[in-house]
């Protein structure tokens, strides 16, 4: 699909100054690896842990977001594209429908390792980003973002934020006869992820009108999510809600 030039996005749009990045920062991203890697191992779905590899992700620097792009693009039309920060919603659907992921390039401090209440470019790379390497999972995203920005209800963007929220952020899935994580704020979160493992969390299978009429809570850790049985699940599901809620 041809994507004219962003312009809700524009002004948000940054270079990543790789080089400016001191041995503390690159220090602080290995860390902060290091302390999800052997949860992940075990507990992250193939297509996150295949993707990681495909994109290039290193545990010891800082990603590069140009190279990064250059390995996904090819695969997926996806590139993770630096912003200045927090994006409207409008300039963030935008760019998922263009296949543009906002990335942030600020990372947090060695004072914030657990959490931190706003995305830097742990949770952005390291959270989301290797399952733009999967084609069905990449679709899916950026049908969500095109439908997204199009619609001006704000009743109706809340209720496909939860779809977002519930799939993109905290997903789980059935996979190998087990419970594994997809969602960057899983992936990116050793408390959330634990609360998954150790069942503090109670795992329904997934149900579009269930996620849909699920609030989001943001302040604490979830006692409730969605397994899906395969990507192919939320592809036809976002379809299915854009007639449902978009009128589409």
């Amino acid at each position: 699909m041809a994507v004219g030039p962003l312009v809700a996005a524009a002004p948000y749009l940054i270079q990543q100054k790789y080089e400016d990045y001191a041995a503390g920062q690159h220090a602080v991203w290995a860390e902060l690896v290091r302390r999800r890697r052997s949860q992940l191992v075990a507990h992250a779905c193939r297509e996150y842990l295949e993707g990681s590899e495909i994109i290039g992700l290193r545990d010891d620097r800082l990603p590069n977001l140009s190279a990064i792009t250059e390995r996904l693009k090819p695969r997926t039309g996806w590139s993770t594209t630096p912003v200045s920060g927090f994006l409207p919603a409008e300039a963030f659907f935008e760019m998922l429908a263009a296949r543009m992921f906002p990335t942030t390039t600020w990372l947090r401090g060695r004072d914030s390792l657990e959490y931190i209440p706003e995305p830097d470019i742990f949770h952005d790379v390291f959270g989301h980003v290797p399952m733009h390497a999967h084609p069905v999972f990449a679709d899916f995203l950026q049908h969500y973002g095109s439908v997204c920005a199009e619609i001006k209800d704000p009743d109706a963007l809340e209720r496909l934020g939860r779809l977002f929220w519930y799939t993109v952020e905290f997903g789980l899935i059935h996979q190998d006869g087990r419970i594994k994580v997809y969602g960057s704020g899983v992936i990116s979160s050793h408390g959330e992820c634990t609360n998954v493992i150790d069942g503090g969390c109670e795992i329904r299978d997934f149900s579009l009108d269930e996620v849909l009429s699920t609030p989001v809570k943001v302040d604490s850790i979830h006692k409730q999510l969605f397994a899906i049985e395969s990507f192919d699940q939320i592809y036809e599901a976002m379809h299915t809600a854009e007639k449902q809620v978009a009128g589409g």
